[in-house]
């Protein structure tokens, strides 16, 4: 099997990978909420209400790829109506930028903190691989979703947002403690990533000269 082949949709979107890609997901999601579940309940007891929502974030970004990709599995086309078009392609949207983000995020933070004494435990490692995966999805499966510039600057909007709410009211993720005095750094680096995976996500969807995998979609609308 050629590269070409094996990147292809059909292959990508063969039902017994889709199938195995839920198996991962859906636990993984599960999991990462949970993980979250400390700093959740500080939030719940410190922080106003309507900033939880913007605390678990790389699960929130892997439950809308899960999201995302059983709406490809179950329809492949363009939906005929209008606003469903306009809310499955903010969800692909952000689903593919956050994806991006808080992939490479979490794999940077990781080593970053590593670099400065912290200890890759084997806990890590697995955080590194399915983060890792999880950036590597988004680029192969946005090819076949339907997002346009509409919703991809909806999907931007909400995830500067989000880095605003996340370094403006000190609910960010956990960092490792060789990073708690380079918060401000580390916010820095956090919204050029997120201009980084909106370019991403743009040049995946829309076959810009950094997508180097397909030729296949030429839908730019909703």
């Amino acid at each position: 099997m050629t590269w070409r082949e094996l990147l292809s949709r059909e292959t990508l979107t063969h039902r017994a990978l889709m199938s195995l890609l839920m198996i991962f997901y859906i636990p993984g999601t599960i999991y990462g909420y949970y993980w979250y579940e400390n700093q959740l309940r500080e939030t719940w007891s410190n922080n106003p209400h309507w900033q939880l929502p913007f605390v678990p974030d790389s699960p929130t970004a892997s439950l809308l790829f899960a999201l995302a990709l059983l709406w490809l599995w179950i329809q492949p086309g363009r939906s005929e109506r209008g606003w469903v078009r306009g809310i499955r392609g903010t969800l692909e949207a952000l689903a593919v930028v956050t994806s991006v983000k808080y992939g490479i995020w979490a794999c940077a933070i990781i080593f970053a903190g590593a670099a400065q004494g912290d200890t890759i435990e084997p806990s890590s490692w697995m955080l590194v691989a399915s983060h890792g995966a999880m950036a590597v999805c988004a680029v192969l499966y946005g090819r076949f979703f339907h997002y346009g510039g509409v919703t991809l600057t909806i999907a931007a909007a909400w995830t500067f947002l989000n880095d605003s709410i996340d370094y403006g009211f000190d609910v960010y993720p956990y960092l490792p403690f060789e990073l708690k005095d380079d918060v401000t750094v580390v916010a820095w680096c956090t919204f050029l990533l997120t201009a980084f995976s909106v370019l991403v996500a743009a040049a995946v969807r829309f076959n810009l000269p950094l997508n180097k995998l397909n030729r296949l979609s030429q839908d730019k609308r909703f």
